[in-house]
């Protein structure tokens, strides 16, 4: 494999965005199913994260292909569900979108400790990012799974083995950590300027 496995999700990110300035659809839910190969590398720990990120893409892609030319911009299919109130529902786009960028926010903070903190192990790096980010919107359920799972993180130094590949996995990591979230950033914005970026897990 040339360069880590971030390459790939990488290259896509210099196509999230219309020569406008808008968000894709189709790009960035590519980005997000680009990183799914790196949640793989976590084993067990990440199985319930994975299946949550894999079924979110999966919702908002079939929505996606059912008119790829009115629904190319990302929000004008949040914004369709917020005109027609069906916004909220749990099935919803909005909400797939939502929970989407909450995980990669987890994800973003996670390697963002392992670059900060050489010295934690893969569990404590884990456990303090799921506090900063998913946490607060996990009701007590999501949380206490969340917490058995991240016992069963990786081995830190082997992790960092497998996903660096031949590329400088640091360097791509980094590039990572500050392309990657004002995507997410503006996803946020958008939910909260409709009025959704509040919404809790049951």
């Amino acid at each position: 494999m040339a360069g880590s496995v971030f390459t790939p999700s990488l290259e896509e990110m210099k196509h999230v965005k219309s020569p406008e300035g808008q968000m894709l659809t189709k790009p960035f839910l590519d980005v997000c199913r680009m990183i799914l190969p790196v949640i793989d590398k976590f084993g067990a720990a990440m199985v319930l994260v994975k299946s949550d990120i894999g079924g979110n893409i999966s919702r908002l892609e079939a929505k996606y292909e059912t008119n790829p030319s009115k629904y190319e911009h990302l929000y004008g299919i949040i914004q369709e569900e917020v005109d027609a109130k069906t916004a909220k529902g749990s099935s919803s786009c909005t909400n797939g979108l939502l929970w989407l960028t909450r995980a990669m926010d987890f994800l973003v903070e996670l390697f963002r400790n392992l670059l900060a903190h050489p010295d934690w192990t893969m569990s404590q790096a884990c456990t303090d990012s799921y506090g900063k980010t998913l946490k607060k919107w996990h009701g007590w359920l999501a949380s206490s799974s969340f917490t058995v799972a991240m016992k069963l993180a990786p081995d830190r130094k082997k992790f960092m083995e497998v996903i660096a590949g031949s590329g400088d996995v640091n360097a791509d990591i980094e590039k990572f950590c500050s392309t990657f979230p004002p995507f997410l950033e503006e996803n946020h914005k958008f939910l909260a300027s409709v009025g959704l970026d509040d919404m809790k897990a049951s």
